[in-house]
Parts: C-alpha cells; structure tokens; sequence
C-alpha cells in the first residue's frame, strides 16, 4: 500500500498544461513541477510560458515552453510530439486555455463572437482530448471549466453554451477512455485572472468589490494555486478511482 504523501506524488509524470503563461495555467504547471512532475508549458505568449518554464527550473524542477495555439489541431499534435521528445512519455494533459472578455445578451452577441468562444474554449478542448489519448498510453486528461456550465449566465450564455460542452465531454470521454486515460473536470470560482476582469470590467483595486458582489461564505477570493491543488489531486495515484468528475472549486459560492 503506497504511503498516503506517495499517493499524491507527480514523480514519474509528464505533464501538458495548455493557457500556462499566465493565471491558473501558470498555477497548475508550477504545483505540477513542485509535486515532481516534469511539465510542458504551453500558450501563445512565448515569452511568458518562457518565463514559467525558466521558474520551474530555477527551483529545481524539469520543464520545457512550447508556443501552442489550441485551435490549430496540428499545434497540439506538436505539443504533444515535443513534450514526448523531451521527455519520453506524456501521461497528463490539462486544457486549460480559454475565457471570453465580452458580456453581452445572446441577441446582441456577434455571430463570429460566437464562433470564436466555441472554437477557444469547446473545440481547442476536443481537440487536445483527442491528442491526449492518442499519445498518452495511460495517464489522466483534467479539463478546466467552469460553473458558467451549470446554470444561466445572463451576458455570458455564449461562454456557458461552451463550458457546459466541456462538461458533457468530460463525462462522455471518462466512458470511452476508461481505464486507460481517467478524464476529470475543475470548475474554478472567483479567481481574479487578467481574463476575468476584463470580462467582469473590474480593475485589481475593485476586488474587495467583487467578493461582496459574489458573496464567497469562505471569505476571500480563489487563487491560482487552488486550481493548481484540486488538478495535482486529480492527476495522483490519490484520484486512481476518479473519473468522470467535475471537481467546483469555489470558496462555496453558488455557481454562475
């Protein structure tokens, strides 16, 4: 029986995190690096996943920065063939990579907003599915979601209509992939990314602002190392028998 600390161990793991430039990528790659796990750092921005990647290393950790759009299928494929080439295998990939900066009511939305929401944030994340389990022999794939999924998001239906796919594909992958490739979900609350700001219209000094408008019982808003915990769980021998989860991550704040 493996020692309770063993169990939450990434030591013998390679990890992708898509969207690691920045916010809860960045968060989540560097717990993956501090839990042992040797990580490809992935985003557009070459020099911020440069950055990260440079971080992980200077602590001591195994790291490589691969500039990935996730709308191109072929990038991922790069992706995933780089990370195997540093590394030797790939037994974790995390989509990450989305968000929506515009609030508007579904009548007014643009169509190619529309577009554009789906293909960043539902399509980018069936794609790298589908890289993952082509390339992973066994292994975990976490998606990053949201509760925007779960319920009416007046001025954010578009973002919604993609997380809730997110949603619906982890559950139906969690079947197909099973056992070889375990396939889970976090859904991140409060967390006051660059992303999530813009969207909201909200500056850094308006965040006392935000958690009373999202009336958070925990008392403070989420961090990026709180996403980073909930997918180092889900990524460990700890959540051998997870699958087809979606873990709200949200200081218990309703979903919205």
């Amino acid at each position: 029986m493996q020692d309770v600390l063993e169990r939450f161990s990434l030591k013998n793991h390679v990890a992708v995190i898509t969207g690691a430039g920045r916010g809860i990528g960045e968060g989540i790659a560097m717990d993956f690096a501090r839990a042992g796990a040797k990580v490809a750092v992935a985003a557009r921005r070459t020099q911020e996943i440069e950055a990260v990647a440079e971080r992980i290393i200077q602590a001591g950790g195994e790291a490589i920065a691969v500039t990935t759009d996730v709308t191109d299928p072929d990038a991922l494929e790069a992706l995933a063939v780089a990370t195997k080439a540093a590394f030797g295998k790939l037994t974790i990939w995390v989509n990450n990579a989305g968000g929506s900066t515009m609030r508007q009511p579904m009548t007014t939305l643009p169509r190619d907003e529309w577009h554009r929401t789906i293909a960043v944030n539902l399509t980018s994340v069936y794609d790298g599915c589908m890289t993952a389990a082509r390339h992973i022999d066994e292994g975990s794939i976490i998606n990053i979601s949201s509760g925007a999924g779960t319920g009416p998001v007046p001025g954010s239906g578009h973002y919604g209509a993609a997380k809730a796919g997110v949603n619906s594909l982890t559950w139906t992958l969690s079947a197909e992939l099973a056992p070889r490739i375990r396939v889970n979900g976090v859904m991140p609350g409060a967390i006051p990314t660059e992303v999530m700001l813009k969207a909201l219209k909200k500056s850094e000094d308006q965040l006392d602002e935000l958690l009373e408008e999202w009336n958070i019982p925990l008392g403070r808003l989420g961090t990026p190392q709180d996403i980073g915990s909930a997918c180092v769980y889900l990524a460990s021998d700890a959540a051998s028998w997870m699958s087809g989860e979606i873990l709200r991550v949200g200081g218990g704040a309703k979903p919205r």
